[in-house]
């Protein structure tokens, strides 16, 4: 674990992993929580790559893409009070952002992303502005409209995942050379998830993983590898638990992916930040996982589907190698003896498929209750001890002693 006072040592942290001499990776991936700083961390390290320095930048040129809470706060809703029926979301036309919005010709690629996660459609309106040489054409707003229906307003949620694919389709053309971004070294992503239901995290999650895969194995024009380097971070357990999956897996006829994953942590609050490698750790973000499947078991508040049990599983799977067994069986053993067959079962059969999340289905109440048995015995039975970070259950039974506490 490494500790660093502010942002400035930790973005140089974060720098020198992607650019070490003679072990380079590809791709951070990293877990926080919410309030940790991951938006105030990704801003320093997009300031830090437009910094004017004598040999790596001597003009000053920025050298990040990013997306964060910044990038959805540049489109606004303006829901006409007066006439109440023309909505549509304004887009900020001072950030550059938006400069190569109409050379880039963005609307078929927001569409096709769209398409997957959404049953709107949109349409972009331009306005010229002054500029050094004339005028530019610049975005303006853009209206949505479904069927029949015209300006009409989508949900917060449905909002997040327009931008949200506006940016992926920037990526695209980045990826593919565009001259609007030469110079770009490196791709930021922050919680590009926030309004989304888990259906379409799991969906971005994988559409993500595609395209940060072709990031990081570019090759320009002449074949020459031109690797565009990447950091995403979440608070999202679920969506995190995807991406490792992504790219821990090696894709035949495709190069494995060289990446860390860290969990971000300030134990103080306000105080420094850790930096925790959680290769060859205990998985965080799989105790994370956890405090979300407890929330998401909550009859009052949660809402529990299929593709839960998968997560459950996975986290399973993790604790038995943590402690040097191959395979879930170690974790049923320690559960109730009498319902050993009946949980076996039930993580066998309901955690089948990739993430068993591509048609989600909420569960019936007899697998709710048998879900909630099986992770109220999982956690009671191993102490997974993080203070500060996962809440204690409330009378937890004392471990196994073949089972110490994580």
């Amino acid at each position: 674990m490494s500790k660093y006072n502010n942002l400035r040592s930790l973005v140089a942290r974060l720098r020198d992993d992607l650019n070490n001499p003679t072990k380079p990776v590809s791709l951070l991936l990293i877990f926080a929580y919410n309030r940790t700083g991951k938006t105030r961390l990704s801003m320093e390290f997009k300031d830090a790559g437009k910094r004017k320095h004598k040999t790596k930048n001597p003009t000053g040129t920025p050298d990040t893409l990013y997306f964060n809470a910044f990038t959805e706060d540049l489109f606004v809703w303006e829901n006409d009070l007066e006439g109440d029926s023309v909505r549509r979301l304004q887009l900020n036309d001072k950030s550059s952002f938006f400069n190569a919005m109409t050379e880039l010709a963005l609307d078929e690629t927001i569409a096709q992303y769209l398409f997957r996660y959404a049953d709107f459609e949109f349409d972009f309106t331009y306005k010229e502005l002054p500029a050094e040489n004339g005028t530019v054409s610049k975005p303006d707003y853009v209206s949505f409209r479904k069927g029949d229906e015209t300006n009409i307003k989508v949900s917060r949620g449905e909002q997040n995942i327009f931008i949200w694919c506006v940016f992926m389709a920037i990526c695209e053309r980045m990826l593919d050379g565009h001259e609007s971004y030469q110079g770009k070294k490196y791709l930021y992503i922050d919680d590009p998830i926030s309004s989304l239901d888990d259906n379409n995290a799991i969906s971005v999650a994988c559409d993500l993983a595609k395209l940060l895969r072709r990031a990081t194995t570019r090759k320009d024009g002449a074949g020459v590898p031109a690797p565009i380097k990447v950091i995403f971070s979440s608070h999202h357990s679920l969506f995190f638990n995807v991406m490792c999956n992504e790219f821990g897996r090696r894709i035949d006829g495709e190069p494995r992916i060289t990446h860390k994953r860290y969990f971000l942590h300030r134990p103080d609050g306000d105080g420094a930040y850790t930096l925790q490698a959680t290769d060859d750790t205990p998985f965080f973000h799989h105790v994370a996982t956890l405090a979300e499947l407890q929330h998401a078991a909550d009859p009052a508040k949660g809402k529990l589907y299929t593709f839960h049990f998968n997560a459950l599983r996975s986290v399973m799977e993790k604790t038995a190698s943590f402690f040097g067994h191959r395979s879930i069986a170690f974790c049923l053993k320690k559960l109730s003896e009498d319902d050993l067959a009946l949980f076996n079962r039930a993580l066998n059969l309901l955690s089948h498929g990739a993430y068993a999340i591509h048609e989600p289905t909420e569960m019936g109440e007899d697998n709710k209750e048998l879900f909630r048995r099986i992770l109220r015995e999982f956690i009671t039975r191993f102490e997974f001890a993080l203070p500060g970070i996962l809440p204690a259950t409330p009378a937890p039974a004392p471990a196994p002693e073949e089972a110490p506490a994580q």
